[in-house]
């Protein structure tokens, strides 16, 4: 069975075709820069287990275009690996925010449509996108079950003691103010990993997931049980332009005291914080040439990366009452091998001991990267968000 998987942003589409249940990528693919002059299209085939990589330049004005693109391409004769859009029997959708409403992987609906619309204003970036490319692949592969896959689903299992704020009742019960967490996908795919490599589906384990936006997660016997984001993607670590954790008190503030506008403050955490306020960098490896050139400022802000993490591990700990296994994954966690060495330098006493040259090797798999000696597993697995979503999507529709 052939499943679609689409993850629409703003401006942007990924895609990637999976024969299941298998798991085979049949090929997967970028649209970006959508409704800019000069957009762009990044479309990968595997053929006998080989990438082939076509690219291509030329205007695309909204998602529904960029979807036709896509189209045209899986049915291509020398870049597609369909002969008809009818073959695609489902399409799996990324949903950034699934509120209390969606704690499972759901068949989309009018009902589904309109709930996600209601979540607009929990995730104005992404959920707005999300919706579009639902009704966009509505149209272009009607025969297609579409199917959503929510971020927030996995962090649903969290308690109440994880998610609610001492905040008033009424902001939670009638406003639904409360910790919702993201980047499940890629935490439930990881630390399933994790739990059948530790041969323990109890196993107690803290997944880290470091890109552009970070975020880590408690995970007890296969589930959620705190996580670092809240209400929206800015809480918890420190990321890329994004503040991570801040006293609230800041916000009223600049507000108050200092004449900035809640819009202005709501743009500095989002676009103008984390690395990018604390050192002019946003990307971590132009963060760390800074560090190679002498650079104080951004030596405190890779410093204060790493700590940010170290407070989240042992809190963690705290909270799931011991641990077997941490876990790297995401563009930093799975290539910054001296990012991991920092965090976990120093850690002894929670039984994390990393070996030094095997963090130093890169793998396609999983990597143990501990000492023989360590009590903790420290692992690095490449997070597959998509395949997940694939998954979920396969075992949907075979009910």
């Amino acid at each position: 069975m052939k499943i679609l998987v689409l993850n629409s942003g703003s401006s942007s589409l990924k895609y990637q075709l999976f024969e299941m249940p298998n798991e085979s990528p049949l090929c997967s693919g970028l649209v970006d820069r959508i409704g800019l002059p000069q957009s762009t299209i990044t479309h990968k085939v595997f053929p006998q287990g080989l990438e082939k990589v076509f690219k291509m330049e030329l205007p695309i004005k909204d998602h529904e275009e960029g979807l036709l693109q896509v189209t045209k391409l899986l049915t291509d004769q020398d870049a597609g690996v369909i002969s008809s859009t009818e073959e695609v029997k489902a399409i799996g959708h990324r949903v950034v925010h699934g509120g209390e409403r969606f704690a499972t992987t759901t068949l989309i609906t009018d009902e589904v449509k309109a709930k996600i619309e209601e979540l607009f204003a929990l995730a104005p970036l992404h959920n707005p996108p999300n919706h579009l490319g639902i009704v966009v692949a509505e149209r272009v592969f009607p025969q297609a079950k579409q199917v959503a896959v929510f971020d927030t689903a996995f962090h649903q299992s969290m308690p109440p003691l994880s998610y609610r704020f001492a905040i008033p009742k009424e902001m939670y019960t009638e406003l639904g103010i409360r910790a919702y967490g993201f980047h499940g996908t890629s935490h439930q795919y990881v630390s399933k990993k994790a739990a059948t490599y530790l041969q323990n589906p109890r196993a107690k384990i803290i997944t880290i997931h470091l890109g552009n936006g970070s975020s880590m997660t408690a995970i007890d016997s296969g589930k959620s049980v705190d996580t670092s984001m809240g209400l929206g993607p800015m809480g918890g670590l420190v990321m890329g332009t994004r503040s991570g954790d801040i006293d609230p008190s800041i916000i009223f503030h600049l507000i108050n005291e200092r004449g900035f506008s809640p819009k202005d403050v709501n743009d500095i955490l989002n676009k103008k914080s984390g690395l990018l306020g604390l050192c002019g960098f946003s990307d971590m490896r132009d963060v760390k040439n800074a560090v190679s050139e002498g650079n104080e400022d951004a030596k405190l802000a890779y410093d204060l990366y790493a700590y940010r993490i170290q407070k989240y591990i042992g809190t963690y700990t705290a909270v799931l009452k011991g641990l077997d296994a941490v876990v790297f994954t995401a563009g930093i966690g799975e290539n910054d091998a001296e990012m991991r060495e920092v965090v976990c330098k120093d850690m002894n006493f929670f039984g994390i001991i990393l070996d030094k040259e095997k963090n130093k090797l890169r793998t396609a798999d999983i990597r143990e990267i501990n000492t023989e000696d360590s009590k903790v597993k420290v692992l690095v697995i490449p997070t597959n968000e998509e395949l997940e979503i694939g998954q979920q999507t396969y075992a949907l529709i075979q009910k």
